[in-house]
């Protein structure tokens, strides 16, 4: 009948178009829905949410991390000052106590400040104290450029590296009191003997740091440097010394201590007019006069100019050269 084949002609129609709809499409006569969403850009939404929410946490701490800069001061300054204050009154209860040896007791922090004031002078401790810290500053500038030029001779260069690289980790062994005798009997008590002794205290150990520093450079460095026209010592000033900062600093810290405290060693044995005063001469003096305070304010001068150097010069330094490779927050 008309009625009944005009009614299968709509119902076939309706079934093909339903087979040949498109993915998603809502069909006629049925109920919109929200449509599925792929599992991976779900997974990958979620997961750029957690690194926003991630970067955003790393953001507020560091902005919650920053404080005052007399906070700062304070947190370096107290710990040692506490760390001194117990030093001195555990010596003042030594001097208490009479703590002494033969005849010789030990002098207390006052006696020790009274003698360094009396010897003071520009003819006495003050101008030992500066001849000792300009040695120390051209012999440790010196060793600086030969440990430098050496360190990036070996590190380049594999069959100077098989020779030589064993005889600095070997010199770094040696203490430095050793070269003095030898010193003084190739160049007689003169700067010679002094300045050798630091150079070979301080060398090695400079050497070596920028040696380590420049194995940690990664290959692909160079290659960048090169296509960008960084050949020949523009590589070396632009690329591997940069990158190799750390190690290198760390080396120059530590030649810094063995040239400082090779310096002492000779002054304490070489010792001569024609060298002028020095740190180790009074400690020389103070011992044939049988001075303990003045002993003891030898070495706290020492300490002092040691520590000094290390704070005022490499710590800042290496806090530097790790706030810029983000390393630290303070």
């Amino acid at each position: 009948m008309p009625h009944d084949t005009a009614a299968h002609d709509t119902a076939a129609r309706d079934t093909a178009a339903r087979d040949t709809a498109l993915p998603g499409a809502v069909a006629p006569g049925t109920a919109a829905g929200p449509a599925p969403v792929p599992a991976a850009a779900d997974d990958g939404e979620q997961s750029l949410a957690r690194l926003e929410a991630g970067l955003d946490a790393l953001e507020s701490a560091a902005v919650s991390d920053r404080r005052p800069w007399w906070r700062i001061v304070l947190s370096r300054l107290l710990p040692p000052a506490v760390a001194l204050a117990a030093i001195v009154l555990v010596w003042d209860v030594l001097v208490w106590a009479h703590v002494r040896s033969g005849e010789i007791m030990l002098p207390g922090p006052g006696d020790v400040w009274n003698s360094l004031v009396a010897e003071w002078g520009p003819s006495r401790i003050g101008a030992a104290v500066w001849d000792s810290v300009y040695r120390a500053a051209i012999g440790f500038t010196a060793s600086v450029l030969i440990g430098t030029v050496l360190g990036l001779l070996i590190a380049r260069i594999a069959p100077l590296r098989a020779a030589v690289q064993p005889l600095l980790s070997g010199l770094q062994n040696l203490p430095s009191v050793a070269w003095v005798p030898i010193g003084i009997i190739w160049f007689g008590v003169s700067p010679a003997t002094i300045y050798t002794v630091v150079l070979l205290g301080a060398v090695p150990s400079i050497a070596v740091g920028l040696i380590d520093g420049l194995d940690r450079v990664p290959p692909i460095y160079l290659r960048v440097g090169r296509n960008l026209g960084a050949r020949g010592l523009d590589s070396v000033r632009f690329v591997l010394i940069p990158a190799a900062l750390p190690g290198y600093v760390s080396g120059m810290k530590q030649g810094w201590a063995f040239a400082w405290r090779s310096l002492m060693a000779a002054e304490l044995i070489a010792i001569s007019p024609q060298l002028g005063p020095g740190v180790g001469q009074v400690m020389k003096f103070a011992q044939e006069n049988l001075d303990l305070p003045l002993a003891l304010g030898s070495i706290i001068i020492i300490l002092i100019i040691g520590i000094g150097i290390n704070q005022l010069f490499f710590a800042p330094l290496e806090r530097r050269l790790l706030r810029t490779r983000g390393l630290s927050r303070s």
